[in-house]
């Protein structure tokens, strides 16, 4: 065969490679969860490309296998080695360059969608020696934050997550306007935990004795999960909340009824630690009794 249906062969795969590349870049989109957020977007935006990107690398790496297979196959009984590749300083710049840029490029991006999160409060802890005696600590963050048309409180203990909007209503269950950014300022009040919510391609540590800022922009209206993805005792696998997105209208309403009308909210903490052991042994581990939650819905 000669070496002009040889390239053209090759630049044909290529082509073909792109096309089914792109292709399953795209179907990575259906492997996720729903979007709910605009960041959502971005970082499915990231994991599409890169799947075409591996798609590319592994199919390449297939074709090229084959290709060599096909058309540098030694003859038989012929044991002589092939020309050394070695030397070459086009292809070293080639094959160093090329993953060289593409790592940086992905860096690059995934430091701007957590730009976009704009979370704030993980500055570094330093020691600020005011005297001998008494040395002070401060958390250095020079970050300013984004502008949100909401603030909600979020705490977080064993065993529960509550939630305190601007007009001091306190509920377990959160509620975001639709198409606002929101701002929301998490607590630990005892051990490490952490906000998950898996619609929202979002999973942030929360550390106790720190005030960190995360500010997420829902963008499709419904029920959502929130999780504890930190292991943090016996009964975290049981701390989710629900979220709500829901339309201005609606949510405006919900806060006005929901200063009005309390609501006691059930806790499954409680009942898992209520029921009776199902085991013959007891491991007589320390486990820490959950409490039942208060009054939700209130001042």
């Amino acid at each position: 065969m000669s070496r002009f249906i040889q390239y053209l062969l090759i630049a044909g795969y290529i082509a073909v490679l792109f096309v089914v590349s792109h292709w399953i870049g795209q179907q990575a989109y259906t492997w996720m969860p729903v979007e709910a957020t605009t960041e959502a977007q971005k970082v499915d935006s990231l994991f599409s490309f890169l799947t075409s990107i591996g798609a590319f690398i592994i199919l390449g790496l297939l074709g090229m296998m084959v290709y060599s297979i096909l058309f540098f196959r030694a003859p038989k009984n012929d044991y002589s080695e092939g020309h050394p590749s070695r030397g070459d300083i086009k292809l070293e710049i080639l094959w160093t360059a090329s993953p060289t840029l593409l790592v940086l490029w992905i860096a690059w991006q995934g430091f701007n969608i957590y730009q976009q999160l704009n979370i704030l409060g993980l500055g570094q802890i330093v020691h600020l020696p005011t005297s001998l005696e008494k040395p002070a600590y401060g958390l250095v963050n020079n970050d300013k934050p984004k502008p949100a048309s909401e603030t909600i409180e979020v705490f977080v203990k064993q065993w529960d997550w509550s939630f305190r909007y601007p007009n001091n209503v306190i509920s377990y269950e959160l509620h975001l306007p639709v198409n606002l950014r929101t701002r929301l300022n998490l607590h630990a009040k005892d051990v490490l935990h952490s906000f998950y919510v898996s619609e929202f391609r979002l999973q942030q540590y929360i550390v106790p004795g720190r005030d960190i800022d995360l500010v997420v922009t829902p963008n499709r209206i419904g029920q959502y999960k929130l999780k504890d993805a930190l292991f943090s005792g016996t009964y975290f696998a049981l701390m989710d909340a629900n979220i709500n997105v829901e339309s201005l209208e609606q949510y405006n309403q919900w806060v006005t009824q929901a200063k009005q009308k309390p609501i006691a909210m059930k806790n499954h903490a409680v009942d898992e630690y209520t029921q009776p052991p199902k085991t013959l042994f007891k491991s007589n581990w320390y486990t820490v009794a959950p409490k039942q939650s208060s009054i939700a819905n209130s001042k």
